[in-house]
């Protein structure tokens, strides 16, 4: 018989037990085995799969699954203990069947298919904590999920768990109360976002209703161009293209969304493609009330498109604003390019490159070449195609980085000769209301040394995009707060990084390194060993961008510890060499 496989690798884990067990089963235990086999059948297993779950075994009563992310374990509890309320409700109370659930997220070992380690035991300690009905879930699990599920969390403080030698801080979960109790305020009882003090709006994606699904990126790409020309009206906030495109092929909850994103207004629409026409449908709702303010469509050749598209959004300021003056509008609209192939290649390259992984982006770097090729003054196109390059060279497996990084620098600079003042080329090609700037202006000011300031800026692009910039931003907020010593506080942010980029190992060495001066030196290690699996350049040899000596230091003296080395390679001056990509 062969060796058996070993591995280490970061998850969420499940841990489920039902309530009562010995006593349903001195009742009634045919009858007990029979329920409890329809239930799996019919609901729980389906709900794991459901959240990209993987059973790992099963008792009597009992049940241990993994998921890649937390949010999925945590969505996968509340679903399953609501299908289990539902299916309670005509049942005695003696006769009932309730789940305890718990729920943590820690490196595990896996082998032959099953899983150990600390991260299992505390699951299970959680479950075996929680009320019949209920789910308990660790802090670092609450920390990651905070505001991304529609639930609530209750504090229980520090509690000493069987077996596991540090306390563990505990959080009950339960669905979000429908009215505040008394004395607190609505957004804080429901975590809802304040709304800013300008007008504000969120661009839900608009359905494709050409009848060919090969046109959805045209679609996805008009919504973005009606987000950039929002964006462009001063007064205006709007909500990041990423955070509204998590909600795509999802029935839209409009008061739900207002909520999520803390904005007042949501746009809806359609767009249909089909020769060489072109019809955009839109509507303007207000979300607190769900009251529909404006409707309207719009119908053109594709020649016109861009007008079309600010028209829409010129339409949208007037309804919001009505002592908008349209010139302010009018001012910033521009026709990027007048050649539609090429602007047909961008939308494909923007499309693509959201997939993130390396080959996906490189395609998208090639249609951007030739959507270049074709109009070599083609600002967005220039603007994304240095984005694309700045994402490849950070790429560790990246066989071309020095090529790369010559070729975005070429991007760059060619985007800024004819970027005028579009902050999206501007953001892209270099580093009020855009996200993605802040966010590239937090990197700078992490790599200058302030660190309070990249927080600032970071925290404010999660504002602007709050469900979608979470995984660039928790990893810089993670590693501002790593250069402050504030290690405790940074794990939970490098983990969030870690769970939604998984294979880029940046956060990585920073969370070992985190771990390694708090410490923890087999947590270090463990995440040493998955930065194994990702890429064989453990220990950076590129030039560190971090312009303050302490700082790089810091995080080489924290990789040293996690490695068990003596010496590590001297770090570069970040001015002596080409600097480090934005991961």
């Amino acid at each position: 018989m062969g060796a058996e496989r070993v591995e280490r690798r970061l998850a969420a884990i499940l841990a489920a037990d039902v309530a009562g067990y010995s006593r349903l089963m001195e009742r009634d235990e045919a009858g007990t085995l029979a329920r409890l086999r329809t239930l799996r059948h019919d609901m729980i297993d389906p709900k794991i799969a459901a959240h990209k779950g993987r059973i790992v075994k099963t008792t009597g009563d009992g049940i241990l699954a993994e998921f890649p992310s937390v949010v999925e374990a945590v969505a996968c509890a509340v679903a399953m203990q609501r299908g289990m309320a539902a299916g309670n409700a005509a049942t005695d109370e003696h006769e009932r069947i309730e789940y305890r659930i718990g729920i943590n997220s820690g490196d595990v070992i896996v082998e032959d298919g099953d899983i150990h380690g600390d991260g299992v035991n505390i699951a299970a300690r959680l479950e075996g904590i929680a009320e019949p009905g209920g789910i308990c879930v660790s802090a670092i699990v609450h920390d990651q999920v905070q505001g991304r599920l529609e639930c609530a969390f209750e504090d229980t403080g520090e509690q000493s768990l069987k077996n596991i030698t540090r306390p563990v801080r505990v959080y009950r979960v339960g669905p979000r109360p429908s009215r505040p109790h008394a004395g607190e305020t609505p957004a804080l009882q429901s975590g809802a976002l304040p709304l800013p003090d300008k007008p504000s709006i969120a661009v839900l994606p608009f359905q494709n209703m050409s009848g060919d699904p090969e046109q959805e990126y045209f679609a996805d790409g008009m919504v973005e161009e009606i987000i950039t020309a929002l964006s462009r009206i001063r007064w205006l906030f709007v909500i990041a293209r990423n955070s509204t495109f998590t909600y795509k092929g999802q029935a839209i909850d409009v008061k739900r969304v207002g909520r999520d994103l803390g904005v007042r207004y949501v746009l809806e629409g359609s767009v249909r493609k089909g020769g060489g026409r072109v019809r955009i449908t839109a509507q303007v709702i207000e979300a607190e009330t769900g009251a529909h303010l404006w409707a309207d469509r719009f119908d053109g050749s594709l020649e016109d498109v861009f007008e079309l598209q600010e028209q829409v959004a010129i339409s949208v300021a007037g309804v919001i604003e009505p002592a908008l003056k349209a010139a302010e509008s009018a001012r910033s609209a521009h026709r990027p390019t007048t050649d539609l192939t090429a602007y047909d290649l961008y939308l494909r390259a923007y499309a693509m490159y959201w997939v993130s992984h390396p080959r996906q982006v490189r395609e998208a770097l090639a249609l951007l070449e030739e959507a270049i090729a074709r109009d070599p003054r083609y600002g967005p196109a220039l603007g994304f195609a240095a984005r694309c390059c700045m994402h490849l060279i950070g790429e560790a497996s990246a066989p071309d980085r020095d090529a790369t990084r010559q070729k975005c620098v070429n991007f760059g600079r060619r985007a800024l000769e004819v970027a005028t003042d579009d902050p999206g080329v501007l953001s892209d090609a270099s580093n009020p209301s855009y996200a993605h700037g802040l966010y590239i202006s937090g990197f700078l000011r992490l790599w200058a040394g302030q660190t309070d300031l990249a927080i600032e800026h970071a925290g404010r692009a999660l504002r602007l995009s709050p469900r979608a910039q979470a995984s660039g931003s928790s990893f810089l907020i993670g590693a501002a707060l790593f250069f402050g010593r504030r290690f405790e506080e940074a794990v939970p942010r490098l983990r969030v990084a870690i769970e939604d980029r998984p294979l880029f190992p940046t956060p990585c060495r920073f969370l070992a390194a985190c771990y390694a001066h708090m410490g923890l030196l087999d947590e270090a290690r463990a995440m040493i060993a998955r930065l194994r699996e990702i890429t064989a350049v453990v220990m950076v040899n590129y030039p560190l961008p971090f312009r303050d000596p302490g700082h790089r230091e810091l995080y080489l003296s924290g990789l040293r510890l996690a490695l068990g080395e003596s010496i590590v390679q001297p770090a570069a001056s970040p001015r002596s060499g080409p600097r480090q990509a934005t991961p």
